[in-house]
């Protein structure tokens, strides 16, 4: 598998506020195949106002084409809103399960990995490990990456989640 490398600045996070209907997800999913716009990942969930939901995209591409895209999906009828969190402040999560085999390592190495990335063992089994991380994408992809090496047997990811950050000021931590 080879990798993708990718300017920061190609990568945008795109934040759909819809009624809450599977024809309006299907409709913009629908977009991105049939105009042949990219998808790294998407996600889909109630939102906290009831008849609600948050789509959130992960996508790549120049400012231009996230132009267009974010035309067409005001377009469809059921979607509200759309921000581009690119380019402002947002918080940004992803979560991950990794099955990893403890074969060629002992538990404690693997489990020291995970308290390293603050992860939490979920599941043990005699021959296996399964992990939780949570945080931005470059934390989960770093974890993945430090894992492979142990022999990484099953992994489920979410796509990432994100809301535009309404503190704006600094915080001084001593």
């Amino acid at each position: 598998m080879q990798v993708k490398t990718v300017s920061k600045d190609s990568r945008h996070t795109l934040s759909v506020l819809v009624k809450h209907n599977l024809n309006t997800f299907s409709r913009i999913i629908g977009i991105f195949s049939g105009k042949g716009f990219e998808l790294e990942s998407v996600t889909f969930a109630a939102e906290a106002e009831r008849g609600m939901a948050r789509i959130t995209i992960t996508t790549y591409g120049d400012e231009e084409t996230v132009e267009q895209i974010n035309k067409h999906l005001h377009n469809v009828i059921d979607v509200l809103k759309v921000t581009d969190l690119t380019h402002k402040k947002c918080i940004e999560r992803e979560l991950a399960i990794i099955k990893v085999s403890t074969a060629k390592a002992g538990r404690s190495e693997i489990m020291l990995i995970a308290q390293a990335f603050k992860s939490k063992v979920i599941d043990i089994t005699d021959d296996k490990l399964a992990l939780e991380v949570t945080g931005n994408t470059d934390k989960v992809d770093a974890m993945i990456e430090v894992l492979k090496p142990y022999g990484i047997t099953e992994m489920s990811r979410t796509g990432s989640v994100a809301l535009k950050r309404e503190f704006q000021g600094a915080v001084n931590i001593n």
